[in-house]
């Protein structure tokens, strides 16, 4: 997965990081700029290039490395922890389980363990839908954690970069077909693609068809959950980078002591950057639980799809 992440991420540009990270280091990034003079908005490129920089995947020890090269970056490096994070917020729920729960962590596991259950498994795939119950559960819970892991500032999400999100779908991928090939078995499995009723040789080019798009699962399910993570935190970044430019002058007349109203009126549109700011932030908490449900919930489709023969 290492491997795969440092290569997607020379591939795709950068990955995002964190949304706290995100909004400190384009203030960071804001500050170095505005040092140059001129107007707050003519240091706005140069801001942007340096936060994208800083938010791009990168070794854990600083050094650069080559597409090939196998290291552990910033992403898988956070990752990690949000596997112990997820670990022990799990450990905690489950030892502290009732038949009258009282403890707030074990009802928020349990209420989200049920919803996976009862509204994306048994809801998308029928009856049997508890046989996929853990496959389904151990998916959204991870994306999730990942996600809610992007918020915090100083930390990155696992899912800020295309190497995990493609190293999830191809596991939904894998597992919707296996899934496939033992309920129907291969031959039965193979002619499903093609609808029953269909001349030849029409059912041939359907059968080619849907076998492209069941393939083009894996790009369709990782490219979603990654350009989801990724678009959030970038403007979230530049709304930051805005919020700095409009603030660094007022804080310069503020150190010197010269015209401190001038600078203080020209710093208002700040306001706005940082509220808008802080609306994006809160939204982006709401991205989380959407994006860890909608990609559970179209693996569980695939999954249905494959089990019953149609």
């Amino acid at each position: 997965m290492e491997g795969t992440a440092e290569a997607a991420g020379h591939a795709a540009g950068a990955a995002v990081d964190a949304t706290g990270h995100a909004v400190a280091g384009a203030a960071e990034a804001a500050g170095h700029a505005v040092e140059g003079g001129g107007g707050p908005l003519s240091h706005l490129p140069a801001a942007v290039e340096e936060l994208l920089h800083f938010l791009g995947t990168q070794n854990v020890n600083g050094h650069p490395y080559g597409a090939t090269e196998f290291v552990m970056t910033n992403y898988i490096f956070f990752l990690l922890i949000s596997i112990v994070m997820l670990s022990v917020v799990l450990f905690i729920a489950v030892k502290k389980l009732a038949l009258v729960p009282k403890n707030k962590l074990s009802n928020a596991v349990e209420a989200l363990a049920q919803f996976v259950r009862d509204d994306i498994a048994v809801a998308m795939i029928g009856h049997d839908g508890t046989k996929y119950f853990p496959f389904l559960a151990t998916i959204f819970f991870f994306i999730l954690m990942n996600n809610i892991l992007g918020l915090i500032p100083g930390a990155k999400p696992g899912t800020g970069t295309m190497g995990v999100t493609v190293a999830l779908s191809t596991t939904v991928f894998i597992f919707f077909n296996a899934v496939g090939f033992k309920n129907q078995g291969a031959w039965g499995y193979i002619k499903s693609f093609s609808p029953k009723g269909v001349p030849f040789p029409i059912n041939l080019i359907v059968w080619f068809i849907e076998v492209f798009s069941a393939f083009l699962r894996i790009f369709t399910l990782a490219v979603r959950l990654f350009a989801n993570m990724y678009a959030g935190h970038i403007i979230l970044g530049i709304f930051a980078i805005l919020t700095a430019l409009f603030t660094e002058p007022l804080i310069e007349a503020i150190q010197t002591g010269h015209n401190i109203g001038g600078a203080a009126l020209g710093a208002l549109p700040a306001i706005g950057w940082l509220m808008l700011m802080t609306a994006l932030y809160a939204l982006e908490v709401l991205v989380a639980f959407v994006q860890a449900y909608v990609f559970t919930i179209l693996s569980a489709v695939y999954i249905g799809a494959a089990a019953h023969e149609h």
